[in-house]
């Protein structure tokens, strides 16, 4: 399994959110890039759990900890012009062609996969990609790296830089700057 990595650059993820014409995908991509919630508690979300609401309070599937947080302005708005004014609140928020049940992870893979190649994205995209970008850059804004190891839920800040691929990062510029 390779490691998939964050969108850095800000015009990428502009290009992927025009790349994404459906309104369905563009709020999958909108919430998770905004939100930091795994793929699995995303695809969980019924509509009814987000219309009209300015915080999300769930239990996380992976860790079994309830997270409650804010909705920032770009998931409400999203929400506001993406989810249909006629969807049922029990409905799930991401759905399939069906509409009875909510997309698969694969499917959202597909998704993102799909549209990260029609911008040219040159980097391993999956879904946890969205989870990355949040914490990317999040950290390169000023979060404190404690802050954001408790909204990832990780266990020490070496494990945060690490999964967020600053310290890759940081070393790749040593070397960079480095001309003997």
């Amino acid at each position: 399994m390779n490691t998939v990595e964050p969108i850095r650059s800000k015009a990428d993820i502009a290009r992927m959110k025009k790349a994404l014409g459906n309104p369905r995908d563009k709020l999958l991509f909108i919430f998770g890039i905004n939100s930091a919630l795994r793929i699995s508690d995303i695809l969980a979300l019924t509509v009814g759990d987000v219309r009209g609401k300015d915080t999300l309070a769930i239990k996380e599937t992976k860790t079994r900890k309830s997270k409650r947080f804010k909705l920032n302005p770009a998931i409400q708005k999203a929400i506001r012009e993406l989810v249909p004014d006629d969807a049922d609140d029990n409905a799930p928020l991401f759905p399939s062609r069906r509409g009875t049940k909510a997309i698969s992870r694969v499917q959202a893979w597909r998704i993102l996969n799909d549209a990260a190649k029609r911008v040219g994205l040159d980097i391993e995209i999956g879904t946890h990609t969205l989870r990355k970008t949040m914490a990317y850059h999040a950290y390169k804004s000023g979060v404190d790296i404690s802050l954001l190891m408790n909204v990832l839920n990780h266990s020490s800040q070496r494990e945060t830089l690490r999964y967020i691929g600053v310290t890759q990062e940081q070393v790749n510029g040593v070397f960079e700057s480095i001309n003997l």
